[in-house]
């Protein structure tokens, strides 16, 4: 089976929004150390200006960056000021819709909404909005998000299917039944094509283009064999295999009125998981160096949360064994409403935000579910790339892994959630296991790359779509589209593509 899927630029992100005349650009690296640096001033300076940004005064905290940058602070704080000014940049990208545009919006998917239903859907919660000096600005998804989030909306629209109502792993399917039964894990032989295209122009001719595209971990037992076939430029840097997040970089210079292209294939083996969970044989897991990272807090979006914690206590009650206090907290994470996304960079703590929008998508859900488990003394850890699936559905997914002892790292979908099966393996099927058409690019989340980036990225948290730069600066969404195709080696291409 062969599947092309594009994704193109949101076309409410189409209008470009000029950067600010800064100095130049400090190393992303930078960042982070700021975030653990002990100079009180410029953690003050840092803050003052986040509070204004939280509170919706933009237009005051630019004015305080502006002040603070021409002051010449140091490296580590000049780059975080920078990257708060962008960081309301993409907010604003994100959240354009005024309150005139948003019913013709929602109309869209309910054509008998009217300006009463969305004073009701207000009062209830479900329209997410921010106030941006004075006015208030609505998600750009919040049409889409109200008919994933809402029953009664949902029934409202004209034969309009939810995001996980077309992808069939998403409820039991005889591929499940088929891990579960077997005796060798099921494997699927995929091939990509991966195709990353910036804007004619948007880099001055004859400047380097850098860009770092995402390929596939080596990981024995859940993804092998995996042979890059070729690029576009020929030369390029493959990352290290122990790299978390792993990708193939790739240079060439822009052309005048003409876009710059990057393109990448490869080949590997996604091969499914399931273990047989027997509770009784569930033991306490033994604190080690190499399980302690994953039991931590890691800001800013894996915290301990006086929040968070009154949450996990009332999720796990006096719930002492292990596998049990799993399966009650991927279960409620499991009935947070899925709907689109935020971009992570803009969002201070996903797990936080996740756990009051009402509404998550995959990787909130899983930095949440990830957070009340170590929490509660599982380790867990990240994952993600991509998901196929036996038809046509595809898209970028977010997953983890949990620790049990003494069966030891097991895979955890809580997006996918428990499913209706017939018994324990079935309906527990992704608390434990998972099927064979995934694409595995990180094993952590915001970890940097090889070659690391010099600028900053426009996804701060994953690497799924891929990253871009030049020497004046980062190459965000809007700037450049991307195109993946996927096959599955020996497929019946005839019987599944009339599916």
């Amino acid at each position: 089976m062969r599947k092309t899927f594009l994704r193109r630029k949101n076309p409410m992100l189409s209008v470009r929004v000029s950067r600010p005349s800064f100095k130049a650009f400090i190393p992303a690296a930078l960042v982070a150390a700021m975030a653990l640096a002990g100079c009180s001033a410029a953690e003050s300076s840092l803050t003052r200006v986040q509070q204004l940004a939280d509170q919706g005064h933009y237009s005051k905290a630019r004015e305080e960056i502006r002040k603070m940058l021409e002051s010449d602070p140091a490296d580590s704080e000049a780059a975080s000021l920078q990257f708060e000014h962008e960081r309301m940049r993409r907010i604003e990208m994100d959240f354009q819709l005024t309150g005139d545009e948003l019913l013709p919006s929602i109309q869209r998917y309910i054509p008998d909404a009217t300006a009463e239903d969305i004073l009701a859907w207000d009062q209830q919660g479900l329209l997410e909005s921010k106030v941006i000096d004075g006015e208030r600005r609505f998600f750009n998804k919040t049409a889409y998000n109200l008919v994933h989030i809402s029953d009664a909306a949902a029934q409202r629209t004209d034969d309009y299917q939810r995001f996980t109502g077309k992808a069939p792993l998403y409820a039991l399917h005889p591929h499940h039944r088929e891990v579960i039964a077997a005796d060798t894990p099921p494997r699927n032989r995929i091939r990509i094509q991966y195709t990353l295209t910036v804007d004619p122009d948007v880099v001055p001719d004859g400047e380097m283009v850098r860009a770092w595209i995402p390929f596939p971990q080596e990981i024995a037992g859940k993804q092998e064999n995996i042979e890059l076939v070729t690029t576009s430029p020929a030369e390029f840097q493959l990352a290290p295999t122990d790299q978390a997040q792993r990708t193939v970089y790739l240079e060439q210079p822009a052309r005048a009125g003409e876009p710059t292209k990057f393109r990448v294939s490869y080949r590997y083996d996604s091969l499914a998981r399931h273990t047989a969970i027997d509770p009784q044989q569930v033991e306490p897991v033994e604190f080690t160096p190499a399980l302690e990272p994953y039991l931590s807090e890691r800001a800013p979006h894996v915290v301990f949360t006086p929040e968070l914690r009154a949450l996990s206590e009332r999720i796990v009650g006096k719930e002492k064994h292990p596998y049990r206090i799993a399966q009650k907290l991927f279960a409620h994470v499991d009935q947070i409403p899925w709907a689109g996304a935020r971009e992570y960079s803009t969002i201070r703590n996903i797990s936080q935000y996740a756990a009051r929008a009402g509404h998550a998508d995959c990787g909130q859900q899983t930095l949440l579910l990830m957070t009340l488990m170590r929490m509660n003394g599982i380790p867990a850890r990240w994952q993600s790339g991509w998901e196929f699936s036996p038809e046509s559905f595809d898209t970028m997914h977010d997953w983890g892994e949990f620790y049990l002892a003494p069966y030891g790292w097991l895979p955890m979908d809580v997006t996918h959630g428990k499913l209706d099966g017939a018994n324990e393996s079935e309906t527990w099927f992704y608390l434990g296991g998972l099927d064979a058409y995934r694409l595995i690019f990180n094993t952590d989340y915001s970890r940097p790359f090889s070659p690391e980036k010099q600028h900053f990225r426009s996804e701060t948290v994953d690497s799924q779509r891929g990253e871009v730069e030049w020497q004046g600066g980062n190459l965000y969404f809007d700037q450049w589209d991307y195109n993946m195709e996927w096959e599955i080696e020996g497929a019946d291409k005839s019987t599944l593509a009339t599916r």
